[in-house]
């Protein structure tokens, strides 16, 4: 055992955001912290961490237990070198080193001040034996692949996130807690990091909204619902099925108890007739469930997500040929061309600053190529995510945001008062009235989806629209688009999320960009090799560098075909039975006295009709044998 909370309670508002909260954490364990968002989740992580107190309940720790932390935000103080933060982990013995450091790449100037500061502080890390330390430093540094001599504020998001992970390791962490530890990380920093934490020797507990990277680390599920902490042993998918039925029993118990609690409250209401036979002991019991009621903290409700469709498009969408885009000297984009289609939902995946957004506005229209052509398609509604992002006011509150001076929204052309439509988003009245800038990540991230909705598309680009979004949320999210009929254009890292959403993924690999039918899963299974995995493979080499005559791994059905496989026959039956009564109506006597425009009109729809079908059943022959 390396820690134990027993009965923690913390209160910061009317209801506890802890309550009677309880956990073990054993040696060796990763656990995963799952909760909705605002449930308390980083706040238990810094309880952990012994940078806030509970009001009451007790903490046990090991003998010498050391825990490090990496909070979910970079910082905005953080400054010096890469060695200098890093260092900063070891407290004042590694602000010794790190004032060592920047001394010795200074001593070439000959100032005398310098040498005799040099000198001053190589003694006094002699004296507190802080050698070993360094050389911890520089041993962190090498297994993340760092360059200490670079300057941390010139780093990318991902490399600054990787050198506070260092900052954090170098501690010897017998704990360490991460704090959503792939936002804003691409999809490789986000696999590097996973085959770095499973080789980690230390003990985790960590806190993400990306499911595939709690399929690929978690030992242990810890759920924060309502101020109580449960624990799920097992894998993330056992937790799912294991707290859907836990809700399902939740909900039948509260159906018994209000039940009970109506017939005890007409019971007493019924006045001087049942007064001959109330008895204390009923009406005692009676006052202990109206307490327990009043008590009784119900889960909040699911956000409704409604997708407004606008006219149809054009068949042609997009249309680029031939196109290429550089930045300065560096070539982002060679030579691509595609063609998009109404209906077709791409993703475009790729590390960090290789021209994913640009491509998306080169795509639009709204950016031009300098080589090549794009074709941008008629009667184009497009909402822009990521345009959103800018223009939400900090000072306005969450319905100012979404009004803009009217409280009547249309939705699907029906009126909606504002206040009903954000509550769908799990925003209350109280909480709508609110300053933008006091929102969390995940409630910025719902408001934009809000404002988003409020208007009809039929051209939808998100840009790392699931950032802080909780996991139902993203299920809703994922649902919305599945059913959506016009175009969508993703950029996300969220493997699960691409998998789920897309039928075709761009991807910016080897200096060019690809396209792949399918998801992430898919691309993996059909990507060429990189140019350095082409060598004479190893004995030791993963099976992507394996002489091309190896068996490839089965083809296997990404969710969104398992979703329009179950679809397919009710879509096969109805487009049946729509052929049969046009031809039941084709018999008819009186059918070819119409005008020659209408018998016409019925022979193009049956030959439509029948064409569609026979696609439909040859899609469906295609995914039934996977």
């Amino acid at each position: 055992m390396l820690l134990t909370l027993r009965n923690l309670q913390l209160s910061f508002g009317a209801a506890p955001l802890l309550e009677d909260v309880s956990l073990i954490i054993e040696k060796g364990e990763r656990l995963c912290l799952v909760g909705r968002n605002g449930a308390g989740k980083s706040t238990l992580m810094k309880i952990i961490a012994d940078e806030i107190q509970p009001d009451d309940g007790s903490i046990e720790q090991a003998q010498g237990l050391r825990i490090a932390r990496l909070e979910q935000d970079v910082p905005r103080d953080t400054a010096g070198s890469v060695f200098d933060v890093v260092a900063q982990g070891l407290g004042e013995q590694g602000a010794l080193l790190a004032e060592y450091h920047q001394l010795t790449s200074q001593l070439g100037n000959g100032d005398a001040a310098t040498l005799q500061r040099f000198e001053a502080v190589q003694a006094a890390v002699d004296a507190h034996n802080a050698w070993d330390l360094s050389q911890r430093v520089d041993t962190v540094l090498s297994r993340l692949t760092l360059d200490g001599e670079l300057e941390f504020a010139g780093l990318s998001g991902g490399m600054k996130r990787r050198v506070l992970l260092a900052r954090a390791l170098v501690q010897a962490p017998d704990i360490l807690l991460l704090d959503e530890p792939t936002n804003h990380l691409d999809i490789d920093a986000i696999h590097w990091l996973e085959e770095f934490l499973r080789s980690f020797n230390a003990t985790l507990v960590f806190i993400t909204h990306d499911r595939a990277f709690i399929r690929a680390l978690a030992t242990r599920i810890i759920e924060l619902d309502r101020g109580r902490l449960t624990s799920w042993p097992g894998d993330y998918q056992k937790y799912l099925d294991g707290k859907q039925a836990a809700l399902e029993a939740e909900e039948r118990a509260n159906a018994e108890f209000d039940k009970k609690l109506s017939r005890e409250e007409a019971w007493i209401r019924q006045g001087i007739k049942a007064r001959r036979t109330r008895n204390e002991g009923r009406v005692r019991a009676l006052k202990a469930l109206r307490n327990e009621f009043a008590a009784r903290r119900n889960r909040q409700g699911t956000a409704t997500l409604t997708v407004q469709d606008a006219t149809r498009s054009g068949k042609l969408v997009i249309e680029a040929e031939h196109i290429s885009h550089s930045f300065g000297e560096r070539r982002i984009i060679d030579d691509f061309s595609i063609t998009v289609l109404r209906g077709d939902r791409i993703g475009i995946i790729g590390p960090n600053g290789c021209g994913k957004s640009t491509l998306l506005k080169i795509l639009l229209g709204r950016l031009t190529p300098e080589q090549g052509t794009v074709k941008v398609g008629t009667q184009l509604e497009i909402a822009y995510f990521d345009q959103l992002r800018d223009a939400l006011d900090e000072e306005k509150t969450v319905l100012e945001n979404v009004t803009e001076g009217s409280d009547i929204l249309t939705i699907n052309g029906q009126p909606k008062h504002a206040i009903g439509y954000l509550q769908e988003f799990l925003f209350e009245p109280s909480r709508a009235r609110q300053p933008v800038k006091s929102l969390s990540g995940g409630e910025r991230n719902r408001l934009l989806l809000a404002r988003l909705f409020t208007r009809p598309f039929n051209v939808l680009v998100l840009d790392e629209p699931t950032n802080d979004l909780d996991a139902e949320t993203l299920d809703l999210l994922e649902e919305q688009l599945m059913q959506f009929t016009g175009t969508l254009l993703l950029v996300s890292h969220d493997r699960e999320f691409i998998d789920n959403v897309v039928t075709s993924t761009l991807v910016f690999e080897h200096g060019r960009v690809n396209q792949y039918v399918g998801g992430y899963q898919d691309w993996l299974r059909q990507r060429p090799p990189a140019p350095e995995e082409k060598k004479p493979a190893k004995p030791a080499e993963p099976p992507a560098a394996k002489p091309a005559a190896a068996t490839p791994p089965a083809r296997k059905l990404s969710y969104s075909e398992r979703l329009e496989l179950e679809k397919l026959p009710g879509e096969i039956e109805q487009l049946e039975a729509d052929i049969a009564a046009l031809h039941t109506r084709m018999a008819e006597p009186d059918f070819y006295q119409q005008a020659p425009a209408e018998i016409a009109q019925a022979q193009e729809k049956l030959a439509s009709l029948e064409s569609t079908l026979e696609t439909r059943f040859a899609r469906w022959e295609t995914l039934d044998a996977l």
